[in-house]
């Protein structure tokens, strides 16, 4: 597809290097994740479970009383779906209690909830409608009050925050109409002019813009000779002359949600509104992701429970041959798999978030794991739930409720929860993000071998380090804890997930010389073994899963809270998850890579088209990308904030 006339021109190199140069570079702090994919299981990391202070626990507890009390009375789930809107008064009564502040320092106005508790109230929302749960954490899980905590100047705080605290709603301005992952291709531009900068550009996608007051908008600064340039965030205000949204856009699942596209014409930001320095933008959103993520698994969480409530309730009262359909193997399975990925899932979310209110370890590879496998499992959860009840599974709430049964919206969650998989990074993406992570200490002292920009000289440096560093480190991974019969005895209680710990430690070695391997051989071509590293970083995921679902078992057997019933969900989940893994080491080098690049080829060419004859296609005309031209907007304003 070639360039709009104001999109920039870019070659796969330097969209790499734009990324490369926004990653965080360094690891000042352990990492869990970081090292299972290194082949090091380092259960001193994560157990025993970190623990909330008692003082945040009290607030957090509070505070998720009041807003169950607001959701079960003030909340008609029913009204969202057919009216495909959030009622004004519902979010004027989320600001009253404080949901707009839940993660903003108190000394903002807001209620400094850990990043635990955070997770929990949004579970309990997304619960009752997931577009209410998606409004709150577009505001502060990526709009404006994280990366002004993370970044932003103190006096961007004392003006912004009490703001996002109490009264106004934030969106985060990314994504344009041809530009998705590929950042290096942004094309809203903020030009300087004396003290200000003049954007002009269109965003797509902007969560909250229909509502928002305030934006965080990324839009590249060209570059001179007196100044860097490049992609830069600035706090906008959504009132602000030229700025238009020109559309709200609809989905087939979020119906409440306020997602729009927005056009900047000639719009003026003071300087003192520009987050960073120029060409930090980039860095700063995928520094706000690494625990804004969390927000979605945690309300994949809470779809999970849900689908568990409904399956028991359901399964136990309809009967087929005799018996309720519970007990039939067939559908047994299926509430099984919902009750045991809901506790890891659950698990997987707390151990992140606890580690990320501590702050001790480096969380960016466990809370895209979170993200990635929460999107994924939730969606396979629904979609079981849907199997289960059948007919009623496929039949909307509102047709239940008219011929007179109970209005379970199955269908509804399973639509709600597919954006999931695309939100804040597709699967495919992140499989990307993760495994650059995940090689990176291979990178770091041999990525010069596999440069072709480098000299030789260079890579004989990098030949010599890397010789240092694998003499070291390959003979690890021949011999560990897991092949110790009593290795982890204390996780063996009533039942034995000591066995499940000890697979853990063996497999994270095996998938390490597994990565050395694929390094060894494609050299170079690595990063486009897209399949290969998908399937590195589900294995991960899934090891990571039940590290965390064995240590919280653990955690609630010492509280003494249903310690012997999570040692049985634990133990369930930790045996599917090792069938997983199993399959996905043995896709490693045996799958069809190969032959799905030549049929893709063969597709693009049109060498498959008459497999398309015979059908009609009901689409309507129009381009596939909507021209983003920059100029004045011609359309009418649909922008209503909430007052």
């Amino acid at each position: 597809m070639s360039a709009t006339p104001h999109q920039p021109t870019v070659t796969e190199r330097e969209a790499r290097q734009v990324a490369e140069a926004a990653r965080e570079q360094d690891w000042r702090k352990p990492s869990f994740a970081k090292e299972l994919f290194l082949g090091r299981f380092r259960l001193d990391l994560i157990h025993p479970h970190p623990l909330p202070a008692d003082e945040d626990t009290l607030r957090g507890e509070e505070f998720l009383a009041k807003l169950r009390d607001f959701c079960e009375t003030k909340i008609d789930s029913a009204r969202i779906e057919r009216e495909a809107r959030i009622p004004d008064e519902t979010i004027t009564g989320l600001k009253e209690i404080g949901a707009l502040g839940m993660k903003i320092d108190t000394k903002y106005g807001g209620l400094g909830l850990t990043q635990v508790y955070y997770n929990k109230a949004l579970a309990l929302v997304g619960s009752v409608n997931p577009a209410l749960g998606a409004l709150l954490s577009a505001h502060q899980s990526i709009g404006v009050p994280q990366p002004l905590k993370l970044f932003g100047t103190q006096e961007q705080r004392d003006v912004f925050l009490p703001r996002c605290a109490r009264t106004d709603i934030s969106a985060f301005l990314l994504t344009e109409p041809d530009v998705g992952s590929d950042p290096a291709r942004l094309a809203t531009t903020a030009v300087p002019d004396g003290d200000d900068y003049i954007l002009d550009g269109v965003k797509l996608w902007t969560t909250n813009g229909v509502v928002a007051d305030l934006l965080v908008v990324m839009a590249r600064v060209p570059k001179s000779e007196d100044r860097k340039g490049g992609i830069t965030a600035f706090v906008v205000e959504a009132a602000s002359e030229g700025v238009t949204v020109e559309n709200r856009n609809a989905f087939m699942g979020l119906r409440g949600l306020e997602n729009g596209v927005t056009r900047f014409h000639r719009v003026r930001v003071p300087a003192a509104n520009r987050i960073g320095p120029e060409g930090a933008g980039l860095k700063i959103a995928l520094t706000t992701l690494n625990t804004g993520r969390l927000s979605l698994p945690a309300m994949c969480v809470g779809a999970g429970k849900w689908c568990l409530k409904i399956a028991r309730e359901w399964t136990s009262v309809r009967e087929q041959w005799g018996k309720p359909v519970a007990f039939h193997e067939a559908v047994g399975s299926k509430i099984s798999f919902i009750a045991a990925t809901t506790f890891a899932l659950e698990a997987v979310l707390d151990l992140s978030s606890q580690m990320a209110d501590e702050n001790r370890n480096d969380i960016r590879i466990e809370a895209a794991l979170a993200k990635l496998y929460g999107s994924e499992m939730a969606c396979l959860m629904a979609d079981e739930l849907v199997q289960i009840r059948g007919g009623r599974g496929f039949e909307t709430a509102a047709s239940l409720a008219a011929r007179g049964e109970r209005a379970v919206p199955a269908e509804q969650v399973l639509r709600d929860l597919r954006i999931n998989r695309i939100f804040e990074g597709s699967t495919e993406i992140m499989h990307l993000l993760i495994a650059r992570e995940a090689v990176d200490a291979h990178l770091s002292v041999a990525g010069d071998l596999i440069d072709p920009d480098k000299s030789l000289s260079e890579k004989a440096k990098a030949g010599a380090n890397a010789g240092v560093f694998y003499a070291k480190w390959l003979p690890k991974l021949v011999a560990g804890a897991g092949q110790l019969p009593r290795s982890y005895s204390e996780f063996d209680q009533d039942v034995d997930l000591s066995t499940h710990l000890r697979y853990v430690e063996r497999n994270a070695r095996k998938l390490a010389r597994s990565t050395f391997y694929a390094m060894s051989r494609w050299q170079g071509r690595m990063e486009t073994k897209q399949g290969f590293l998908g399937r590195i970083v589900d294995i991960g995921a899934e090891l990571f899963a039940m590290s965390a679902a064995c240590v919280r078992a653990e955690h609630l057997r010492k509280k003494g809270d249903h310690g012997r019933e999570a040692y049985q969900l634990a133990d369930a989940f930790c045996r599917q998850s090792r069938i997983r893994v199993e399959e996905l080491f043995g896709r490693l080098w045996s799958n069809t890579d190969d032959i799905d690049r030549k049929v893709v080829k063969g597709v693009l060419s049109g060498t498959y088209t008459w497999l398309e004859e015979g059908v009609l296609d009901p689409s309507g005309d129009g381009p596939w990308i909507a021209d983003a031209t920059p100029g004045a907007s011609t359309k009418e304003n649909v922008h209503r904030p909430i007052r």
